[in-house]
């Protein structure tokens, strides 16, 4: 009877409440459309899209934007892109060499080989040490 009683009672009511959430994912005004076709950067666990206009790399379930002079990661093809400091891209991605990059900055783009920032993330500082094995590697 009870229950009977609480079906019976009027609809309950709740206020409006309304709740902001503040991201660091940002639109670039780059829009990739499709997904592209990647296609793997030899020597290291990273896939590249040839037929994309922008530098846009693919490792370890992320996208990767190297842009206006910015590192930018999306969990999707398309963004939303969020800013990422260098100290944090992986390794591998900072190991592609310069001529897999789209648009190289300017001073790289007659070079070839890894840009001038793997150097700073340990990467060649000991020639004599065994080739990294990536732990994408198996």
């Amino acid at each position: 009877m009870a229950a009977i009683g609480a079906l019976s009672a009027g609809p309950a009511t709740a206020d409006s409440v309304s709740i902001g959430i503040r991201t660091d994912s940002l639109s670039l005004g780059v829009n990739i459309g499709e997904p592209p076709r990647l296609v793997a950067v030899p020597g290291v666990p990273v896939y590249y899209a040839p037929t994309v206009a922008h530098n846009y790399f693919f490792y370890g379930g992320r996208y990767y934007l190297f842009h206006n002079g910015g590192w930018y990661f999306s969990a999707f093809h398309n963004g939303p892109w969020t800013v990422v400091a260098m100290q944090s891209v992986p390794q591998p991605i900072l190991t592609v060499p310069v001529e897999y990059y789209r648009v190289p900055p300017g001073n790289w783009k007659n070079k070839h080989g890894p840009p001038p920032w793997a150097a700073a993330k340990g990467h060649g500082k000991d020639k004599n040490k065994k080739k990294k094995k990536w732990k994408d590697d198996d």
